[in-house]
């Protein structure tokens, strides 16, 4: 499907059919991101679209408001304002109303926030999900049968035993005081393996930029936005008799929606309101497995790129002051964020993208490279780094089961290694990605923030390195055997690029 990229693209789902009921910045000035700007024509300034934008100023409540009036002076609408961390979402289809307000006194950045316009086109579908028979759901069932304890599904959830999840489940499965908001494509709370563990008084639809909490407003569009109903079992399935079981089935998942309806993408002002919203809540942990769209490095030479980097950081360093700590994939593309250079040909991913030559430590993917959050590489279950999974010594700094199906397969039912997890509509279904591996590591942190309830982010930042594995780097990874290395593991055995400090560990968590 069109809406579901990047992170989420791996692999086509595989949901399970099952009746539950029934049976159980930053770019160097060679490679600019933005072609110079030519002021318009009258003619095309009367056709210009409508561009949402986020204007960064100085935290007070005067600055805020003489910008306000800059806004609407430069022929800006103002959505909402976050004036506790100087961040306004404004609407305006001046084509000229980002150099303008950057120009007001008090803005300290200014930038549209994609490069297409608003719309209001509905979703896209590229075809059908290839479903698993019932024969063969049937099967693990009768494998996880076998052992005294295990959910329905479980004998073909190889990432609970990897990080000693299984164990540590029946030790301490969590705290219901500790909730883990999966800010995404919206959460189904009906899923009977969610429903006992939903926080809906933590929970809203982030789409435009301001957070509407009616009832079911962050649930999914459509059955093909799972992906957040998938990473939220991984998170805390809960361990009633019914399909799988999550890494923390005893702690609570909210669901924070901030796919846009139209395209699937997540846009800054979506991901700033979603910050904001579990940090005013109460939210402990955040699990977000996505980057911030439409860029997938943000940099800063670039003034639009510069203000969406600002405004979501102020964000989520808002959100960590006020006790919540934030975990994020680090992305499919198998980059090397610790390098000197790296090709971007997908962004602008709502338009038409452009080839790119970026500096990883100058152009950030946001948030997973943003200050005090805990970027998550994914393994497979010979405790490898995963293919695909991106990689960085100083910036991974944990890993985690995400799942490989080309190269690490499991002794399990469905002999498939990617991950097992809930589906909208009380379905299950596979899929691989950092997607699948930041969620692991959130659980993990949610034990531990449950062991520890007064630990501050930074605290359980600190543990979940502490009690992570570190297999090493590699001998040689050349998964396909070509003769070339398919990626080089820099670091030594208590901290490399592949891992972190390490695969995190649910049964020394709770220990």
């Amino acid at each position: 499907m069109a809406h579901l990229r990047s992170r989420r693209r791996l692999a086509l789902a595989v949901p399970v059919v099952l009746s539950l009921t029934a049976s159980l910045g930053f770019l160097p000035a060679a490679a600019s991101a933005a072609a110079p700007r030519t002021a318009p024509t009258a003619e095309q300034a009367a056709d210009a679209p409508t561009l949402a934008y986020v204007v960064n100023t100085r935290v007070d409540r005067r600055t805020i408001a003489s910008v306000e009036k800059a806004v609407a002076a430069a022929g800006g609408t103002v959505v909402v304002t976050y004036d506790r961390i100087g961040v306004i979402v404004v609407h305006s289809a001046n084509p000229e109303f980002g150099e303008e307000i950057r120009k007001a006194r008090g803005v300290q950045s200014a930038g549209a926030t994609r490069t297409a316009p608003l719309t209001r086109a509905g979703t896209t579908d590229e075809g059908a999900a290839d479903y698993v028979t019932a024969a063969e759901a049937a099967r693990t069932q009768a494998a996880s049968a076998e052992t005294p304890g295990s959910e329905p599904l479980e004998a073909d959830q190889w990432d609970l035993r990897a990080i000693g999840a299984d164990e540590a489940a029946r030790i301490n499965p969590g705290s219901s005081k500790v909730t883990v908001a999966v800010i995404d494509t919206g959460v189904d709370d009906t899923h009977p393996d969610l429903a006992p563990n939903f926080s809906a008084s933590q929970s809203a639809n982030c789409v435009g930029g301001k957070a509407d909490t009616s009832e079911g407003a962050w649930r999914p569009y459509t059955d093909e936005d799972y992906h957040g109903t998938h990473v939220a079992g991984e998170i805390a399935a809960a361990r009633n008799g019914v399909g799988v079981a999550g890494v923390a089935p005893g702690v609570k998942v909210a669901g924070i929606k901030v796919s846009d309806p139209d395209n699937g993408l997540f846009y800054p002002e979506n991901v700033v309101c979603a910050f904001v919203f579990a940090a005013d809540h109460g939210v402990e942990i955040t699990n977000n497995s996505y980057y911030v769209d439409p860029w997938l490095y943000n940099c800063k030479d670039d003034p639009d790129q510069r203000a969406i980097v600002d405004a979501v950081n102020r964000a989520q360093l808002y959100a960590q002051r006020k006790g919540t700590l934030h975990l994020a994939s680090a992305g499919n593309s198998n980059h090397d964020l610790a390098s000197d250079a790296i090709v971007d040909d997908s962004s602008p991913n709502d338009t038409t993208p452009v080839t790119r030559t970026i500096d990883p430590s100058e152009c950030l993917d946001v948030p997973t490279q943003l200050p005090g959050i805990v970027t998550v590489s994914a393994t497979g279950v010979q405790n490898l780094k995963s293919y695909y999974s991106t990689y960085g010594k100083g910036v991974v700094d944990v890993a985690a089961p995400g799942g490989d199906r080309r190269y690490q397969l499991p002794d399990t039912p469905s002999k498939d290694g990617r991950i097992l997890s809930t589906m909208p509509n009380g379905e299950y279904a596979f899929l691989q990605g950092t997607s699948m591996a930041s969620p692991h590591a959130a659980g993990v942190a949610a034990l531990l923030k449950s062991k520890h309830p007064w630990a501050s982010p930074a605290a359980l930042q600190a543990m979940l390195k502490a009690q992570a594995d570190n297999p090493g780097c590699p001998e040689s990874y050349d998964q396909d055997g070509d003769g070339t290395q398919d990626a080089t593991c820099e670091g030594g055995k208590r901290v490399n690029g592949f891992y972190g400090f390490g695969i995190v560990n649910a049964l020394r968590a709770v220990k």
